[in-house]
């Protein structure tokens, strides 16, 4: 064993500085070697008999001071596994006394082990804090790292990557990415797969033997795999370097990134590609309507032609004007919102009058193809800003995008929902649908959506792009989305809520319409058409009156007997009795002898309309109504 003293004399001659500790809470020293009393710059008298914590506080005016408690947290540990516990590089700044007689903290680092020191009887006497000071070489680490950091920044800021290839471009030689591609600094001979997407490498392959053939410059453009694994462009040009025998020894090149010009590069060709499908289906849709027109001039020129077929034609002529003076009525739309030339006459507007309006444009279409419209209005008034017919077209160029893309008999919902400062109109549809790459540029200038092959829905593909801006020049935004091809579509509008109180908007001012808002009326409607007697009843609700709705004859004369209404809204074209029939009957029965009768019908001729009159009917509005024309009849009512 060795005796004492000579373990004293290795304790105090040895170069690393260690300290004995009592192994309580305090940590007391209870010795100290020549090294640790150099490394801390203190002398023996002051540390024998104190806390290590008292001789070494802590800087309570620096944060990042955290060395005590990690010194006392590794004696814990010590203590409780009695096993040596190390503190690598730790922060541990000391006090120091300078020349005028203050002191400071000098931030030092240090490398310290804690081992526990046994008694014959196994148990812990002391604990050997052995502490090397590790300062200059974590400075040194620090200074180191702050230099990569500096130089990759500078790298990063670089606008080429910098390559150096083998004569026969077998082999990278070396490789400075600057962020755009991965580093190389060693030989790579399997660059080509490493940096080249495959079907890229057989261009890359044949630009470098051309350049190794002719003894020229290697200039290509081709994609590259980035730093982040995805792929990029890039424009690489390399020069041959040549030894004093005239051969190529090496290949210097730099490739730079050229992604976002190949990006804006394919938008371009993309906007040519749609502009170009936008003039042949404009041809297409102009064409279309010309083909009967010619067909009917020629055939008016014939002496031996009736008058019925004179109306046919006229009639045939009349509509195709119709859907030409449409197609130019969308690009001059288009044409001037797009150029910022269309001025908003806004005023405070109740959005359920917007949509009840908008249905009304589009019934023709939806009863043409049976569809069957749900409509669900907010209870309450519901305030926007906007301008009435600009906020009209666009629910209509909605709801007539649902009526093409679906198929007949098929549904098609239009909701409204308040929330917060904020009302959301939606136009759903079990249509059929788009892929999800249509309905990202449904909204798009020249991108008619090709959801049908034969273009057999018609149309120039701008409704939605009017629309987006229309909503956007109100605040507003418009989103789209499918869950794929035949899935349907969802079309949302989202609208600011107006601060102005309800009662400004009133979509009937005159004296009788206010007349008529304060008198309510017992209506009953009866259609056969479910979608157009529940908008026209939701219309007439919306206006104060008290509404029933039957879409059979029989259940609607068995009803008037029971509950007699002031005024019938009947179409004529019902099953089992035709409208004029029924109006015979309900003028027959003695409640109903006396209610206004009121034809909602498709037939609009004189004839029909002196057939109507004969049968009962009071008045004769054709399909689609005008409104206005129904509250002046309305407001008379009221008044009598």
């Amino acid at each position: 064993m060795l005796s004492s003293s000579l373990y004293e004399s290795v304790f105090n001659s040895s170069t690393i500085g260690n300290a004995l500790l009592s192994p309580t809470p305090e940590a007391t020293i209870l010795a100290v070697n020549d090294a640790f009393l150099k490394g801390s710059s203190r002398r023996r008298e002051e540390l024998i008999g104190v806390s290590v914590f008292k001789a070494f506080p802590g800087n309570p005016d620096d944060r990042e001071d955290t060395g005590e408690m990690a010194l006392r947290n590794s004696l814990v540990r010590v203590l409780e596994t009695r096993k040596p516990d190390s503190l690598p590089a730790q922060r541990y700044p000391i006090r120091i006394a300078l020349p005028d007689g203050e002191e400071n903290y000098e931030e030092r680092f240090w490398s310290a082990v804690n081992t526990p020191v046994f008694d014959q009887d196994g148990e812990i006497v002391c604990i050997s804090h052995t502490a090397t000071d590790v300062t200059e070489q974590e400075r040194a680490v620090t200074a180191l790292r702050e230099s990569e950091k500096r130089f990759r920044a500078l790298t990063n800021a670089a606008a080429d990557v910098v390559y150096r290839m083998n004569p026969d471009w077998t082999q990278l030689h070396q490789l400075q990415g600057h962020g755009f591609l991965k580093d190389t600094v060693e030989p790579d001979h399997s660059w080509l797969e490493e940096y080249i997407p495959p079907e890229d490498q057989e261009l890359v392959k044949k630009g470098m033997h051309k350049a190794i053939r002719d003894r020229t410059i290697y200039e290509l453009e081709h994609r590259v795999r980035r730093v982040d694994g995805t792929y990029g462009w890039a424009l690489s040009r390399a020069v041959p370097m040549f030894d004093a025998a005239g051969e190529i020894y090496e290949w210097i090149g730099a490739a730079s990134d050229i992604t976002e010009r190949k990006q804006v590069e394919e938008k371009l060709k993309d906007a040519n590609r749609h502009k170009d499908e936008f003039l042949a289906m404009l041809a297409h849709e102009l064409r279309n309507p010309l083909a009967p027109i010619g067909a009917a001039a020629e055939l008016l020129q014939m002496a031996s032609v009736d008058e019925a077929r004179v109306r046919q034609t006229s009639q045939i002529i009349g509509r195709q004007v119709s859907h030409m003076s449409h197609l130019i009525d969308d690009l001059l739309d288009v044409s001037r919102v797009t150029r910022g030339l269309v001025t908003l006459e806004k005023a405070p507007l109740d959005i359920r009058h917007i949509l009840m309006d908008a249905v009304e444009q589009v019934t023709p279409l939806i009863r043409a193809r049976g569809h069957h419209l749900a409509l669900h209005l907010p209870p309450n008034t519901t305030m926007v800003t906007g301008d009435k017919k600009r906020l009209v077209q666009v629910i209509a160029n909605l709801l007539n995008n649902a009526a093409k893309y679906t198929q007949e008999h098929g549904n098609i919902e239009l909701r409204a929902d308040v929330q917060a400062s904020r009302v959301l109109i939606a136009v759903i549809d079990n249509g059929i649908g788009m892929a999800p790459e249509v309905a990202a540029r449904a909204f798009d200038l020249f991108s008619q959506a090709e959801r049908t092959s034969d273009r057999a829905s018609g149309g120039l593909g701008l409704g939605l792009a009017l629309v987006k801006s229309l909503v956007e020049l109100h605040g507003g935004t418009v989103t789209c989305e499918s869950r794929g091809i035949g899935k349907g579509s969802r079309f949302m509008v989202c609208l600011p809520l107006s601060s102005v109180r309800g009662d400004r908007d009133r979509p009937h001012e005159t004296d009788s319409d206010n007349q008529l808002m304060s008198n309510s009326l017992r209506v009953m409607v009866v259609d056969d058409n479910v979608d157009a007697a529940a908008m026209l009843a939701m219309l007439l609700e919306a206006s104060g009156h008290q509404v029933v709705v039957e879409h059979r004859p029989g259940r609607a004369l068995e009803r008037a007997r029971k509950a007699p209404p002031q005024i019938f809204l009947l179409d004529i074209g019902l099953p089992d009795m035709d409208g004029n029939a029924l109006a015979q009957r309900l003028r027959a029965q003695p409640e109903t002898a006396h209610s206004v009768l009121v034809a909602i019908t498709g037939y609009g001729q004189e004839r029909d309309r002196e057939k109507a009159f004969a049968a009962g009917f009071d008045h004769h509005l054709v399909k689609p109504i005008d409104t206005k024309e129904l509250y002046k009849i309305l407001a008379k009512i009221n008044k009598a």
